[in-house]
């Protein structure tokens, strides 16, 4: 039989890799807990799945897209954690017996409903008392939510090598600290669980408004988010803004079938089918929303959002938009949980409510604090446009699709640009 040629084996490599992405971008979260249930080691497990995804790539092209390929990467990550153990500890029984009981164990077939609590688990392990909060947020999103050390780093407006040294240290500490792979008791919830919601809401925002890439929107990173926090708020019924957290998801979710066109392109707010907005997604957020208000302990950041995201899923159109509503519920948010980019959410409410010119008064003064951030300029832009500003709101356009880092939305100020003429 001929070799096969250089253009076929290239060509099937490069189908391999995309399936290997693919796979890891999807099912990432549930092997590495999986693996950490096993080995009963968190750092571990990442290890040995990534030795998993570079065997994936070795034989993958030659051996075909295995059927199952959660569960083939979750195999060959556990033999490669007895492997290590075999080589590191010889003499010690334990792990022998371990590594024996491993290897002869029946590989169950991969069911990924059937692990979702090893998800949440894992990130009560990132989010433990023994690391900083900073540190609990940059690995749960590096290991649970996918993202890269370049989007965490446009998450929180810090260097990438801050974010690289937070993830290292805090794998290091968990190692040292031996935390063990379990949902904390209910005792132990209060000092984990806003380190947890920080985190679902990073990874939604993430999957709502992509940091980086082609794609404008990653539906798949938003929809485990709002799952596990579901599954959180269902562990924690009591506290108020673990409802908030499930409102604010689903009532931005709903806007999801609207918000792309044909070709993946965004559509704005403004000119979105407010017809496709998912009703049972709306229903869900309300709902929970009430949950939240029924505990009797006021709103916190998460609720507060809820509130504004519920202000536009119940409004027929932007004009009909509660738009002063909206801007006392950011004023709000921001005396409990200030942010410049709060702020900036402030000043759209009120170009809307009182004028631009009053907004841009707002805008001006965040500028030192959101000097890398892409929406400032292009908010600046908008209140600029709508003064007749034209000239200044296109260096303002033009900075802005300078500083981000998202292709799809590159293409949107872009647009704008055109239109300006």
């Amino acid at each position: 039989m001929p070799a096969p040629s250089t253009s076929t084996a290239s060509a099937a490599s490069a189908s391999a890799r995309r399936a290997v992405e693919a796979v890891w971008r999807i099912e990432a979260a549930r092997i590495v807990a999986s693996l950490t249930r096993m080995t009963g080691d968190f750092a571990l497990a990442e290890d040995v799945a990534q030795e998993a995804l570079a065997e994936a790539l070795a034989s993958w092209p030659s051996a075909g897209v295995p059927a199952n390929p959660g569960a083939w990467l979750v195999a060959v990550g556990k033999r490669r954690a007895i492997d290590q153990w075999r080589r590191a500890s010889t003499q010690d029984d334990r792990y022998r017996r371990l590594a024996r009981d491993l290897d002869e164990a029946i590989e169950p077939s991969w069911d990924p409903e059937a692990i979702e609590d090893d998800v949440l688990r894992l990130i009560f392990i990132a989010c433990h008392p023994v690391l900083s909060r900073e540190a609990s947020v940059a690995l749960t999103l590096r290991v649970v939510g996918g993202l890269s050390t370049d989007e965490i780093a446009r998450a929180f407006l810090v260097p990438v090598a801050t974010v690289q040294q937070r993830i290292v240290r805090a794998k290091k500490t968990l190692a040292a600290a031996a935390v063990p792979f379990e949902v904390p008791t209910p005792d132990e919830h209060p000092a984990r669980l806003s380190a947890v919601l920080s985190v679902l809401y990073l990874i939604f925002n993430e999957g709502y408004a992509a940091s980086a890439g082609e794609r404008w929107m990653r539906t798949d990173l938003s929809s485990e988010a709002l799952r596990l926090a579901r599954v959180l708020a269902g562990l924690v019924p009591k506290e108020p803004e673990a409802h908030g957290l499930v409102a604010l998801m689903a009532l931005s979710a709903a806007r999801f079938p609207a918000r792309l066109d044909a070709a993946g392109d965004p559509i704005l707010l403004a000119d979105q089918d407010r017809t496709r907005w998912d009703r049972g997604l709306i229903a869900l957020g309300r709902r929970a929303l009430e949950s939240c208000d029924a505990l009797g302990r006021g709103r916190g950041p998460y609720a507060l959002q809820a509130a504004i995201a519920e202000c536009h899923d119940v409004a027929p159109s932007v004009d009909d938009t509660d738009w002063d509503r909206i801007a006392l519920l950011y004023e709000a948010l921001g005396r409990i949980a200030p942010s410049p980019v709060v702020e900036l959410n402030r000043a759209v409410a009120v170009s809307m409510a009182e004028g631009p010119a009053t907004a841009l008064r707002i805008v001006d003064g965040l500028a030192p604090a959101l000097a890398a951030y892409a929406q400032l300029p292009g908010v600046r832009a908008e209140l600029l446009i709508r003064l007749g500003r034209v000239d200044e709101a296109r260096a303002e356009l033009e900075r802005a699709a300078a500083l981000t880092g998202n292709d799809r939305e590159r293409a949107v100020f872009a647009r704008k640009l055109a239109a300006l003429g």
